[in-house]
């Protein structure tokens, strides 16, 4: 019934859809949570941010959505001015917060994605946590789930994934994922009929990353079928380690 119902779905239909099901299964949402929405200003999290206020009545859970979204120093691609207007639109207020992500590094150290998504990462928790923020939504998708995997499977050898549900020990915070059902591809067809893609910003520094390595091994694993990329969701979450849940 699901497939059939996802071949004759529009692409926002299937974002809604899904979003719904990784919500409910893995309970990423409970009534009277403050939940802050990541927003880089890309597809994915603006995607997250429109799907989250699309299936909040369906929740019939009382929550409250907001977005934070963080400024650097070094990249300013992000047309906020859009990304605000939008998220208004869907009832999710909007800050903007900057940090200087070049001006912390040490004399002698480059820039580089690392540095940067702790920095940012850093940041958005202590937001959080200093505005009673118990969850924090970010815009990773199932593909990116995938290709955590076979990265740290490869390069750390590790049997380890990026968590659609993550519980801190040390702060009173759980991170969610609610895209992880959803592939890239169904997440840029619904960006596009939302007329967001045009507008989605990329980083410079993330072009030639390792992660564009796995993602074309992930597509030659894969054969780019949705299914096989389920199939391997599903097996990260069998048994008596689940690895789609932690903490």
């Amino acid at each position: 019934m699901a497939g059939r119902f996802l071949r004759r779905a529009g692409p926002d239909e299937i974002i809604r859809k899904l979003t719904a099901k990784a919500v409910f299964e893995r309970n990423l949402i409970a009534d009277g949570d403050r939940v802050l929405i990541a927003v880089s200003g890309g597809k994915d999290s603006t995607t997250l941010a429109w799907a989250l206020s699309a299936i909040r009545p369906a929740l019939k859970r009382r929550c409250e959505l907001e977005a934070l979204h963080i400024s650097s120093d070094f990249c300013s691609c992000c047309k906020k001015a859009f990304l605000s207007e939008k998220l208004r639109s869907w009832g999710i207020p909007f800050t903007d917060l900057f940090v200087p992500v070049i001006g912390r590094l040490k004399p002698g150290r480059k820039m580089n994605c690392y540095w940067c998504s702790t920095q940012r990462r850093a940041e958005l928790l202590k937001y959080a946590v200093d505005h009673s923020f118990n969850k924090i939504a970010l815009g990773h998708h199932l593909d990116d789930i995938i290709e955590t995997f076979f990265m740290n499977l490869t390069e750390k050898g590790e049997l380890s994934a990026m968590p659609v549900k993550l519980g801190y020990r040390k702060y009173p915070v759980t991170l969610i994922r609610p895209l992880g059902y959803i592939e890239e591809t169904q997440v840029i067809a619904c960006a596009e009929k939302l007329g967001i893609a045009a507008s989605a910003c990329s980083c410079p520094y993330g072009i030639n990353s390792r992660r564009g390595d796995a993602r074309k091994n992930l597509a030659v694993l894969t054969g780019g079928s949705g299914n096989v990329k389920r199939r391997i969701l599903a097996a990260l979450s069998s048994g008596k380690n689940d690895l789609l849940e932690e903490g």
